[in-house]
């Protein structure tokens, strides 16, 4: 019965990621009903934190894009790519990933990649390149940040095991750092320089190629106060985790959980942006990042709450078929995190889905820690929100999707960049765990 069950959830996931965006949490909740009520299955457990903590960092980061945060945040992005435009493939991946990192959510690679875009061509770079790695770094950037949903939930499975939120944060931030690094000297080398692509000369000679944008961007203080009311959000509740934490243990029995801290400040952050920066509340919902940020919850909820009403029914039987195997060869796990993130679509859903069936197979907190960033393998089907906008915005034609749908311009850089982390992540764990 239970390759039977597994099978129906193999199903749902398949059919959500047919659906696209949102549809991944309706087929999860879908699955939920087909497991309890039709195979007899007991109910998993609803991921209520996540999706208020990033129900509660969306609504921060709404408020500072209504603010005209982001925009500035672009606006400094621009103008150090604009810096040395033939380093391009190097600079764009680190603007995305702290772009990420700060905001907790990859979906603020949109605002960077037309700019991306404009500074390749200027020193004919060809645009595949940067943009590849730019958005692989956006997504591998949440396995990193404080304030990401996917980084709190691995924290709390973790924490029970001696293993604080600091530590995961010091093996995490330098070995995707690095990682990305070496993901842009491997996109550099892919293709030939824009010069001498067909493609983008035909395309040129069609006319197809815009010219670059002369929009000027306009200096708001309410953009910059926005920026830093966030930033300071951010340090705050990295300061509270840390002074929290048992390796620290200089508040004890704190009132206020990390959890919970991050949900109230983040809210706080949006009410001090809202009254300081004079915004339109009820414009808010109107956001991108608000409307991406809510799309999210409901994957969350669906596809986290299938995957634990199948796992808590038959984690013995998981354990005695492949407890032994990733106990030996503990690399495996992220093997087994880079397929389901392709399905999941989300770093947190697939975090939450498959860390705590591993943990209770006995996989180490240092293999737990290090095959994390392989939740980052969106790119794998060129299906995902910022892989297809890169595509469409490269009016060069040198950023691909390929006819057997696996051969696109990500999928080298990506992988590359997961399995260096992976690597890295190991190095740093044995050393700072």
């Amino acid at each position: 019965m239970i390759w039977i069950e597994l099978l129906v959830v193999l199903f749902f996931i398949f059919l959500g990621s047919k659906l696209g965006g949102i549809g991944i949490g309706y087929a999860g909740g879908a699955g939920v009903v087909v497991l309890t009520l039709i195979f007899g299955l007991k109910s998993g457990s609803v991921p209520v934190d996540v999706i208020l903590i990033i129900m509660a960092v969306i609504a921060a980061i709404a408020a500072m894009q209504k603010a005209g945060g982001l925009d500035y945040l672009v606006h400094l992005s621009e103008r150090i790519l604009r810096k040395n435009p033939k380093r391009v493939t190097f600079i764009a991946p680190t603007v995305t990933y702290w772009m990420t990192l700060l905001a907790g959510t990859g979906h603020t690679a949109y605002a960077a990649l037309p700019v991306i875009v404009e500074v390749s061509k200027e020193g004919n770079v060809r645009p595949s390149k940067p943009l590849s790695i730019a958005v692989v770094a956006s997504q591998i950037a949440i396995t990193a940040s404080p304030i990401s949903a996917a980084v709190v939930i691995l924290a709390s499975f973790l924490e029970p095991l001696g293993v604080s939120y600091m530590q995961l944060l010091a093996v995490a931030i330098p070995s995707t750092i690095l990682a990305c690094a070496v993901g842009a000297f491997v996109a550099n080398k892919l293709g030939k320089p824009l010069s001498e692509d067909p493609v983008y000369q035909k395309r040129l000679a069609e006319g197809l190629v815009k010219q670059k944008s002369t929009k000027e961007y306009k200096d708001s203080p309410s953009a910059k106060r926005s920026v830093l009311i966030f930033l300071a959000a951010i340090i705050i509740i990295v300061t509270y985790a840390t002074l929290i934490s048992k390796k620290v243990g200089l508040i004890e029995n704190p009132t206020l959980p990390r959890n919970q801290a991050i949900m109230a400040v983040m809210l706080l952050a949006a009410m001090v942006i809202a009254l300081v920066c004079k915004i339109k509340l009820n414009e808010i919902p109107n956001m991108s990042t608000f409307k991406s940020g809510m799309s999210a919850c409901i994957c969350v909820l669906g596809v986290a709450w299938l995957g634990d009403t199948f796992v808590s029914n038959h984690i013995t039987e998981i354990k005695e078929f492949a407890g032994d195997v990733l106990n030996e060869y503990a690399w495996l796990l992220a093997v087994v995190l880079f397929l389901a993130s392709m399905l999941l679509y989300s770093q947190a859903a697939t975090t939450m889905a498959l860390m705590p069936a591993a943990l209770a197979l006995g996989v180490s907190p240092l293999a737990a820690i290090a095959s994390f960033a392989a939740v980052s393998a969106l790119f794998v089907l060129p299906t995902y929100p910022t892989l297809l906008a890169a595509v469409e915005m490269d009016d060069t034609g040198s950023t691909k999707i390929g006819k057997y749908v696996f051969n696109h311009s990500f999928i080298i850089p990506g992988t590359v960049t997961i399995a260096a982390s992976v690597a890295f992540g190991f190095l740093f764990g044995s050393i700072i765990l």
